[in-house]
């Protein structure tokens, strides 16, 4: 059985991305954890999933800070740096979508004093010209109503 070439675009449906990313996380674990019983050598892996969940393999208990009574100075030292590069990434990442969650707040929070100011304008209206007849469905007099408003709970005072 052939398969057919995978066009290298996003995955639009959430479900098959999520389904597609755990088989070739899993696919890419089992070819880090073959090449370093193959051929001898270190292997690190790092995957952050889209919600930033982590994924990790290490050949060598010393990536994780474990056995290191037996290593070197030198060794120490390379550690040391592969793990500064690790985690210089890692807050950079992090950073990133600290900033993109800080410009979609402050652009909710534009939209929603825009509605704010919005909905205080037409109060005021309301207040000036008592013309809303949903007041009267109540049986209720619209300027005693609006007087009755506690105003300082809103950004605008109409009155």
């Amino acid at each position: 059985m052939v398969r057919g070439k995978v066009e290298m675009k996003r995955i639009e449906n959430a479900s098959s991305r999520q389904v597609t990313f755990s088989k070739r996380r899993n696919g890419l674990l089992k070819k880090a954890y073959e090449l370093s019983v193959l051929c001898d050598a270190e292997v690190a892996l790092i995957i952050f999933s889209q919600k930033g969940r982590l994924y990790e393999f290490s050949s060598s208990k010393k990536l994780l800070g474990h056995n290191l009574g037996t290593c070197s100075l030198e060794e120490l030292q390379d550690i040391d740096e592969q793990l500064e590069r690790s985690l210089k990434n890692i807050r950079s990442r992090k950073a990133q979508l600290f900033k993109e969650d800080i410009e979609k707040l402050q652009t909710e929070e534009k939209i929603l004093l825009e509605e704010n100011e919005r909905l205080c304008e037409k109060a005021e209206i309301w207040v000036v010209t008592g013309k809303w007849t949903g007041w009267a469905v109540f049986g209720l007099d619209p300027q005693e109503v609006l007087r009755s408003v506690n105003w300082k709970n809103f950004a605008m005072n109409p009155i």
